[in-house]
Formats: structure tokens, C-alpha cells, sequence
């Protein structure tokens, strides 16, 4: 029988590891008049193919044999990470229905659900059923494939609101939407409402990340209290946690629901990240090479992959004297960046591993000249926080005797002035540098120091001269490229407009050096990720950062 008349043009992904069962699925497929079938046993190869190609329907095995990836890892990071269009139904199969593994694709928002053995009939019900749901929602789905979020939203809030079919559905997908257009009081209204309709985790979890974008960390931290009280095991709930914790300074617990989060999940591969480059930065060697390891099985190729990981291994294995295996991270970086010879990213990553690997070498001097060449970018307008951490976690590796000499010292407090934003900022230089000294107490000065210069601004224009405050802020950000003075100076002008003679040219100046101050993200473990490539560009079809639909 023919699923619906279009069926014939569809390209079908068919993603299991028993080769006979592989095979009498596709011959299904094409039987229901599917047009092409591709098939794979390994989810790993999976991701990549997913990644590369547009597929219209993906059958895909739950539970592999062998192997601790799952199915549902595999959809769940896709969606997150808006690698799979809305378009695409996804059939989630498996041996034996537990009643957490539906509810658990139930929230996921799978298009469906096969318990084997099934027969050709059923399979063909649940591919009619979801492909007519894509029809019916051809006008949101297709505005949000092609990145018109405010088209999409008006669709689905339509939807939603007139009880139409597929509305509840829509109104997860919209309040996802206003996430993503950053109107997080309009996000967290919605997902109340939807929390009182259905009583689910997904909903509580999306008004903890409203009051996350919204500045309100003590209150997204107790609404994520509760939801993990009732959902212990719930993966999304402990990786929002672990940023809320970064966010508040508590590395170590926030390292933990990294932790958790990844081995509820071991087949995603960011989270596999996430853990690895936190752990690395909280020196806890061991656990940070098991995650960052895992993460190259898991597969170098997929976008979701960050060359970030192959330097923080380089530099684990720098620690550990396997001169050998720094020197392999090397040749990986450099193939690695061969993909993408522009990236002035990739090229400091390299630079920074060729650093290590001349200096298990033993050739300092060498390994000294390029570290001084990475030093001499902390002025770019590029140069980020990442970068930031980078050197100053290879200058803590430098024989003693180059540490705590004055261009060493200029070098460490030219990158707290820029990066000293904010407490968990100063947090996070602190612990790239290994917690030692004299790097931790030259950021600790500067951490004072642009706090002073804070309130002398915020005390001068509460006195009534907030020009002269916005003034010194604009000077001082330009000798540091410091965002928060930028920011002040950005308020201050708006706060005392009805004093200043051009306050729309002071907000103007504010916000063009604001660019230019490169503004740090606060994510010790630096991973980059949610519509942006491992190289730092943007990928096609992305959308904004924080865009989850499909999943929580």
C-alpha cells in the first residue's frame, strides 16, 4: 500500500544494528512506495549522515547491542542542536515498551513510537499518521526551516490558541520560539500555562530557562529543584542545573550534574564535551580524558564535534609526559583545520598544540616564540574568552622560571582587565590558570580593580555628572576592551538621557565598542555549540542560540 500520494519522492534513513532486521525493514519501506532507502548500523555514522543530507522519514533502533548510544540520544541532540529539519518524521523503535521510554519520547515530541515485533500495517499507520501531521503543519514547519521564527510563531500560536488540531504541540513549539526571539517573559507566561494544562517536566524546565534568559538565576535554580526532586533522572533538568551552578561560581557542582547528565545520556556527544572540559578545568585529569576521549569515538566528523576537545586531550596528555600523543592531537588539529582553512580559531588551536608539542620536545625556545605570537592577539577584536583560557592554561605550563617575570605578568593582567566581567568571569581565568600563583593574584587585583572603576562611575553619575561618568567608562574601556564598562556606560546613558546633551550618540559609541570588546560568554567548559559549527561560524539553517524544539 502507498502511504500518501508524494510518498514516492521521500528519502528514508533506516538506523539499526541487526543486519536481517535491516534488511526486512527497507524492503517495508520500499514496499510502502518509499522512494529511496538508506541504511546504517551505528548511530554514530547515523549523526553524520544527518548531518549532511536531508532526509523525509528516519526509522531508528532505540537501544543498540554493544553499544551505550541510544536512539533516543541520537534525537534528542539533533533536535536540541536544530541539525534535523522540523520536517522530518522520526520512528523511534524498539524491543519492549517501559513506560519511561514512552513518556520519555512522548516529551521529545517523537513522531512516533514501534514496539517490535510489528507488523508491516502498523508501520505503515505511524508513517501516515505522522506525515499527515507534517502536512497539517506545513506553514510553521516550513517558515521555521527557513529561518523565519516570527512567521512560525504566529502560526503555531494560531494554532494553540484556537484548539486546533496539533495545537498543544504548537503551543510547546511557540513558547520554544519566544525562547529563541529572546522575549523570555513571553516564553515563561506560555510555558506556564502549559505546565498547568499537562503537569510535565518539559514545561517546568522551560520556565527555569525564561527566568535563565531573563537574569533570574535564583529562581530558575528553585523551579530546577523541584523538577529534579520529581524527575531524578531527567538529563535535560542536571545540564540546565549545571549551567545555573557555572553561573553562581559553583564549578564543582555544577561539574557534577555535568556528570549526571552525560551518563544518563553517554551517547550525546556535547554533553560528553561539556563534562570533559569542565572536569579538565577543575584539574580533575583522569575523569576529563575519559569524557574528551569518548568524545572521538563518538565521531570527529559530526558538526556537533569541537576541536576544543582534541586541544584540552593534547594538553592531558602533555601533563601525563605522552610526548607521542600530544604530537597525534597535532596532526588531528591540523586535518582538522584543513576543513576549514579561514578559521582564525582552528589556526590558534593548532598554534596552541604545536606550543605543547614543542615543549614536550624540549625545545623551549621554540615552543616560547609561538606562545609569544598567541600573547600578542589579546588585543584583536577576535580575541575571545576562549582564547583567554588558552593561554593562560599554556602559560601554567611553562617552566617555572617563565611564569611570574613582568611581561608575564602585563600578559595576565591585560587578559583579567578584558575578561573581568563578572565574579564567575574572574572564576574562570582562575581556573585556567590552574589556581596558581602569580596569575591568580594579578586577576584578583583586576577583578577589584574593575569593580572600583564601576562604582566610581555609578557614585559620579548618582552625584549628577553623568556625563563625566560616561566618559571615564568609554576611556576606560578602551585602554581594556572590558564589556561590563561598555554595558554601564551603555545604561548610565539611558538612565540619565533627560540630563545629557546627546544621550543617543553616548548609547550609539557605547554599543559600536561594545562589538569590538568581543562580549565573553560565561561558560567555563567553552564548548561551542547550539547553531554554531566547531569552527566558530554560523551553520546553514541555524537558528538563534538557546533554539530547543523537540526536546528539553
Amino acid at each position: 500500500m502507498l502511504i500518501d500520494r508524494n510518498i514516492h519522492t521521500a528519502r528514508a534513513l533506516l538506523v539499526d544494528g541487526n543486519n536481517l532486521l535491516r534488511s526486512v525493514t527497507a524492503a517495508q519501506l520500499r514496499d510502502a512506495g518509499v522512494g529511496q532507502v538508506v541504511s546504517t548500523a551505528r548511530v554514530q555514522d547515523a549523526r553524520v549522515l544527518l548531518e549532511q543530507q536531508q532526509f523525509d522519514i528516519v526509522l531508528c533502533n532505540r537501544d543498540f547491542e554493544g553499544s551505550d548510544e541510544s536512539g533516543q540520544d541520537l534525537l534528542d541532540e539533533l533536535r536540541r542542536e536544530r541539525l534535523l529539519p522540523s520536517s522530518t518524521v522520526f520512528l523511534m523503535v524498539t524491543g519492549r515498551a517501559l513506560y519511561h521510554q514512552v513518556v520519555e519520547a512522548a516529551e521529545g515530541v517523537l513522531d512516533g513510537f514501534l514496539v517490535r515485533p510489528y507488523s508491516a500495517a502498523t508501520l505503515y499507520q505511524r508513517l501516515a499518521e505522522a506525515r499527515l501531521r507534517k502536512r497539517e503543519l506545513s506553514d510553521v514547519f516550513r517558515a521555521l526551516d527557513d529561518g523565519h521564527l516570527e512567521v512560525a510563531l504566529v502560526h503555531a500560536l494560531r494554532r494553540f490558541k484556537d484548539r486546533l488540531p496539533f495545537g498543544d504541540y504548537c503551543g510547546r513549539l511557540a513558547a520554544e520560539l519566544l525562547l529563541a526571539l529572546e522575549r523570555p517573559a513571553d516564553a515563561r507566561t506560555l510555558f506556564a500555562r502549559l505546565a498547568e494544562l499537562h503537569q510535565a517536566p518539559w514545561a517546568r524546565l522551560g520556565i527555569a530557562r525564561a527566568d535563565l534568559q531573563s537574569g533570574d538565576v535564583t529562581s530558575a535554580r528553585g523551579t530546577l529543584r523541584t523538577v529534579l526532586v520529581d524527575n531524578p533522572k531527567l538529563a535535560d533538568a542536571h545540564d540546565l542545573m549545571g549551567r545555573v551552578l557555572v553561573d553562581q561560581c559553583d564549578f564543582d557542582g555544577a561539574l557534577e550534574h555535568f556528570r549526571i547528565a552525560t551518563t544518563l545520556t553517554p551517547g550525546c556527544l556535547l554533553r560528553a564535551q561539556h563534562a570533559g572540559a569542565l572536569a579538565f578545568y577543575q584539574g580533575q585529569g583522569s575523569e576529563a580524558r575519559h569524557w574528551l576521549e569518548r568524545t572521538l569515538s563518538l565521531g570527529v566528523q559530526s558538526k556537533l564535534f569541537d576541536a576544543l576537545s582534541l586541544l584540552l586531550i593534547a594538553m592531558l596528555r602533555f601533563d601525563d609526559g605522552d610526548a607521542g600523543g600530544v604530537a597525534t592531537m597535532v596532526d588531528q588539529l591540523r586535518l582538522y583545520r584543513a576543513r576549514y582553512p579561514d578559521s582564525v580559531r582552528l589556526r590558534r588551536l593548532q598554534t596552541a598544540a604545536s606550543v605543547l608539542a614543542t615543549m614536550a620536545a624540549g625545545q623551549a625556545p621554540a615552543s616560547l616564540d609561538m606562545l609569544a605570537e598567541l600573547s600578542a592577539e589579546v588585543g584583536d577584536d577576535d580575541f575571545d574568552l576562549e582564547g583567554a583560557n588558552t593561554l593562560l592554561a599554556l602559560w601554567s605550563r611553562m617552566p617555572a622560571l617563565e611564569q611570574g617575570t613582568p611581561e608575564h605578568e602585563s600578559l595576565v593582567e591585560r587578559i583579567a582587565m578584558r575578561f573581568c566581567v563578572a565574579k564567575a568571569m574572574g572564576e574562570v581565568l582562575v581556573a585556567a590558570a590552574r589556581r596558581a600563583e602569580p596569575a591568580v593574584s594579578v586577576i584578583r587585583r583586576c577583578q577589584a580593580q574593575v569593580l572600583e572603576l564601576s562604582e566610581q562611575a555609578m557614585g559620579r553619575a548618582m552625584a549628577g555628572d553623568a556625563q563625566m561618568a560616561i566618559e571615564q567608562l568609554l576611556d576606560e574601556g578602551d585602554k581594556t576592551l572590558n564589556a561590563k564598562l561598555f554595558e554601564l556606560a551603555k545604561l548610565l546613558a539611558h538612565k540619565h538621557k533627560s540630563t545629557l546633551a546627546d544621550h543617543r550618540g553616548l548609547v550609539a559609541l557605547a554599543e559600536q565598542r561594545l562589538k569590538r570588546s568581543c562580549k565573553a560568554t560565561n561558560h567555563i567548559a567553552g564548548i561551542q555549540r547550539s547553531g554554531r559549527s566547531p569552527h566558530g561560524m554560523r551553520l546553514r539553517g541555524s537558528q538563534p542560540q538557546e533554539m530547543r524544539i523537540g526536546t528539553d
